[in-house]
């Protein structure tokens, strides 16, 4: 039997009704595009795979690619590899197009949360629904309203590329071993309405961190180096990173960037 590893980040889901909910919100036709992140022992992906003609798993931990292999299950394909340097816009575009959905899922390990949902930006334009399990704490930071405390980097960077939103609480009881944090479940959609360049996207990531390397101290600090191409009123001047709407980045990333 495989051993969870600390390295990997591994607590395996194991709660019949938590993984019923999380299959019924990913709803997979039979002819979607899917890749799993993670796999684990296969709380997720048996009864995904019941549901698809085809199924992706991508696997750091070289025993578990063992035993999926070993499994031999049809219209499953094993892809051994770090999902932080995992081609996912590649993989995307393999995705038919005969207007199935593509989708990535997973129960992300812990320590690479947040480099990982990164990572995957660069293949948001090619991809329709991501369906994540991670620490409930970085949820609320994904979804979290400006103006509120847990609005931070990670909000406004997810929040100017997918619609986002909290769908399911999981406590610690539905996995072995049991984490010491709540988790949660996030459903991500790449935004329809986005439009920036390569160059803007790039200014967005600059403000946003400068923005935020101070959170305690007001913009007219923090955002000291890009005086010369923002106007920012007088309330704006005075305000923190938190106090911005994901929108009002934008439109100084644009400014930025000409």
């Amino acid at each position: 039997m495989h051993r969870a590893r600390k390295r990997f980040g591994q607590n395996f889901l194991q709660d019949a009704g938590v993984i019923y909910s999380i299959v019924a919100l990913i709803n997979p036709s039979a002819d979607a595009h899917v890749i799993e992140i993670g796999p684990g022992l296969g709380a997720l992906t048996r009864p995904l795979l019941s549901n698809l003609d085809h199924l992706d798993l991508l696997e750091i931990d070289r025993d578990l690619v063992a035993y999926w292999n070993q499994q031999n299950l049809a219209g499953l394909r094993v892809i051994e590899g770090d999902a932080l340097n995992f081609d996912f816009l590649a993989w995307a575009k393999r995705c038919p197009k005969n207007g199935s959905l593509c989708k990535v899922v997973g129960n992300l390990p812990y320590n690479i949360s947040s480099p990982l949902l990164f990572h995957l930006v660069a293949a948001a334009r090619v991809i329709d629904e991501q369906v994540f399990m991670l620490q409930a704490e970085v949820v609320e930071r994904m979804v979290a309203p400006a103006g509120s405390s847990d609005f931070s980097r990670l909000s406004v960077m997810l929040q100017a590329r997918y619609h986002m939103e909290q769908i399911l609480e999981v406590p610690p009881e539905a996995f072995d071993p049991q984490p010491k944090v709540n988790s949660a479940v996030v459903r991500m959609i790449p935004r329809a309405d986005f439009n920036l360049t390569d160059a803007q996207w790039a200014s967005l990531e600059k403000v946003v961190a400068a923005a935020f390397s101070q959170r305690r101290k007001m913009l007219r600090t923090n955002l000291q180096a890009f005086a010369e191409k923002l106007v920012l009123s007088e309330n704006e001047l005075k305000s923190r990173a938190q106090d911005i709407s994901v929108d009002r980045y934008i439109e100084w990333a644009k400014a930025i960037a000409k």
